[in-house]
């Protein structure tokens, strides 16, 4: 249960505290896409645990990070990378993360689905 609590103070840190240290490109592109606001909390927590730590996204969560986009999910984990909490994270490996998530839901997404 401790571990869920961490991870909804990171989760909401990435969502709020993140805007102060972000870079005006990755900010103008959130706020001109209306990012925040395109997925539920639930399946923010699941891309999040993905990215940043060891977790995996369900189906459901993949659909609303697929449709969310890319231009919304790159520059959000490059905003929460320049967050002081996460300065210990290797932005390699958080961006191959990235990547692997984005292309593992977008393969989801478009593979067909087994017929009844």
């Amino acid at each position: 249960m401790a571990s869920l609590n961490v991870s909804y103070i990171l989760v909401v840190l990435f969502l709020t505290c993140g805007a102060v240290m972000a870079t005006k490109e990755n900010d103008q592109i959130i706020k001109e896409n209306n990012c925040e606001s395109k997925m539920r909390l639930p399946c923010v927590l699941e891309a999040f645990m993905s990215i940043f730590n060891t977790g995996s996204i369900s189906n459901k969560c993949c659909g609303e990070l697929v449709v969310l986009g890319k231009v919304c999910h790159s520059p959000l984990v490059k905003r929460t990378l320049e967050n002081p909490l996460f300065k210990d994270l290797n932005p390699a490996t958080i961006i191959a993360k990235s990547i692997q998530t984005w292309n593992n839901c977008l393969a989801l997404i478009d593979s067909p689905s087994p017929s009844a």
